[in-house]
């Protein structure tokens, strides 16, 4: 089965840090681009950060300075080290595979995460 899945969301105090990780199943051979989006209340779902296989990053705005993606390409997974929350940060993060392939590398897919929620506390 193709998917990924997310954890370490939760609560998290005003000016606090949080991780979160994100594991794609064994269907999945390879992922050229894995990165998170969040959906704010009321919002659109926007990119947060993204990661390549050669390291190479992109981070939103509004993140830039505060948070960190990293990931380990053999085994798929991809981490956001998320520093200062701040309450504007409070929303749903999904993982995101960009160019993924399966064990048949029959073409290249997309695949999304369920989501995570985040809450910062005042």
């Amino acid at each position: 089965q193709v998917r990924l899945v997310e954890s370490g969301g939760g609560l998290v105090q005003l000016g606090g840090s949080l991780t979160l990780t994100c594991a794609a199943s064994p269907a999945i051979s390879r992922i050229d681009v894995m990165g998170w989006y969040r959906q704010l209340p009321g919002k659109q779902r926007e990119l947060v950060a993204s990661i390549d296989t050669d390291g190479r990053t992109e981070y939103g705005d509004s993140v830039k300075g505060r948070f960190t993606i990293s990931r380990d390409t053999a085994k798929n997974t991809v981490a956001l080290q998320m520093n200062n929350l701040r309450p504007e940060d409070a929303g749903v993060y999904y993982c995101h595979a960009d160019k993924a392939y399966g064990t048949n590398w029959r073409g290249a897919f997309e695949v999304w995460g369920r989501g995570s929620k985040v809450t910062v506390s005042s």
